[in-house]
């Protein structure tokens, strides 16, 4: 392994943003203003005891904003992001104030006094599902898909970081970092993370995502992998009047109890004790022959009973798209994030408030997109999010700050592919990105007077 810092660079200082840069040049007020309201702001703030008691250069709401802004620009260094922000804060907050540009530590102790809870707090109440009925590929049948899934970012190599999330004991070039561990409830058709928890790195994703199931709702349809089955998960997720289809581990014992007309059959979960009520549930076994490392059967369990309403191969077929959750995540980590960078925050608690602050960022751009995908009646899979962000960071169409790599991912159509009479699911053929190919999914950013 090299130099760490050259595996993930730390130092953010040199990349500037060009002379006499406002925020409003960078960053759509459709975007920040829209999505993210100063009212809110203020309710969250003095919902957690943290509005500014005093004029301050950097005040509690306006610190918000500068984290919101943080995540757009991962490469650039704190002060030049403020700088930006002080020069178009007036036009965003309505205010009139002199630009004072503060230094890193200044900064620091401004978002140390902000903390985590408001960014949370305003996360949790602002960040929700924007599918529509409108919104192609978001529904099967009368439910909307959702997926849930886990990931892990990597964190500044400090003492405080290291002792409260931990590093990776394995081998890889990513073991010299700590790193915290998230888990997410994503939108499928919108990929807006609608939900999101971390915890330190050793903390298990079935223990991050008993907090996200109280997201599910009734008219959902809820994507799990294996590792996310516990008889108490799936009693909590049913609770909420979601529909579920989870896979689970080969060593679960399911009897069957009936056998039905396509192939699946009724069973029951094993109870944990004898207090605890048995769930029927209908399990659905499948093949993928043709796939280069399958495993030779997979299981998945499901409170779809009726098989007039979701077939079986139509069930297996819909358990793989909660591969949604991964591009969404790659999204975050790689397009918006920037690969092989750490998220900046030095301490534990100001990693929280970053990673909330990237979450409402993505789910900004998201929104975005998916208001775009309406009005030009497209499915939002179509357009790129690499372009998405480009648009957000350029207002101006000549100013550019820090562009993304190019990207090539797979998006794979959204059909739900067919299945033999063995009840063998044909995976859906990936198809290449608009990275590739439209780079005219999103209108030009409209000019505003603050412009001219």
């Amino acid at each position: 392994m090299g130099n760490p810092e050259e595996v993930f660079p730390m130092a953010r200082t040199l990349a500037v943003l060009a002379e006499g840069s406002r925020l409003t040049d960078y960053i759509s007020l459709g975007v920040i203003a829209k999505f993210f309201p100063r009212r809110d702001v203020d309710e969250v703030l003095a919902e957690s005891g943290k509005q500014s008691q005093r004029q301050r250069h950097l005040p509690a709401h306006m610190m918000v904003y500068y984290v919101l802004a943080l995540g757009l620009y991962m490469r650039v260094s704190c002060e030049e992001v403020l700088r930006c922000l002080l020069q178009g804060i007036n036009f965003l907050l309505a205010e009139d104030r002199p630009v004072h540009v503060a230094s890193h530590t200044a900064i620091t102790k401004a978002r140390e006094r902000l903390g985590k809870e408001p960014l949370r707090l305003l996360h949790d109440r602002l960040v929700k599902p924007i599918a529509t009925r409108s919104t192609q590929g978001a529904f099967y049948g009368d439910w909307k898909l959702v997926s849930l899934d886990g990931s892990t970012m990597e964190v500044p190599d400090t003492e405080g970081n290291a002792t409260y999330f931990g590093k990776p004991t394995g081998s890889g070039e990513n073991r010299s970092y700590p790193q915290f561990r998230f888990v997410s409830v994503v939108e499928n058709g919108t990929h807006v993370l609608i939900a999101s928890r971390l915890g330190p790195y050793a903390t298990s994703e079935l223990e991050l995502a008993p907090d996200l199931i109280k997201t599910l709702k009734k008219g959902m349809l809820c994507l799990a992998d294996r590792f996310f089955y516990s008889y108490t998960l799936w009693q909590k997720a049913v609770a909420t009047g979601a529909e579920l289809i989870w896979r689970v581990k080969k060593n679960l014992t399911l009897p069957r109890l009936q056998e039905l007309e396509d192939g699946s059959y009724l069973s029951r979960l094993p109870a944990p004790s004898s207090e605890d009520p048995e769930i029927a549930v209908r399990v659905v076994e499948y093949t993928l022959p043709g796939i280069e490392d399958a495993e030779p059967l997979y299981r998945v369990i499901t409170t779809l009973l009726d098989p007039q309403r979701a077939p079986a191969e139509e069930v297996a077929a819909l358990y793989h798209e909660r591969w949604e959750i991964e591009n969404a995540l790659d999204e975050l980590k790689t397009h918006l994030k920037g690969p092989k960078v750490t998220l900046r925050s030095k301490l534990p608690e100001l990693v929280e408030q970053e990673f909330y602050g990237l979450m409402m960022t993505h789910y900004a751009i998201r929104a975005l997109m998916h208001e775009a995908a309406l009005h030009a009646a497209r499915d939002p899979d179509e357009l790129s999010y690499t372009h998405a962000v480009n648009v957000v960071r350029r207002w101006l169409p000549w100013v550019v700050v820090s562009p993304p790599p190019a990207a090539t991912e797979a998006t794979p159509d959204r059909h739900r592919g067919t299945a033999q009479q063995t009840r063998r699911v044909k995976p859906r053929t990936p198809q290449p990105t608009n990275s590739q190919t439209d780079q005219d999914a999103l209108p030009a950013a409209p000019r505003t007077s603050e412009e001219d």
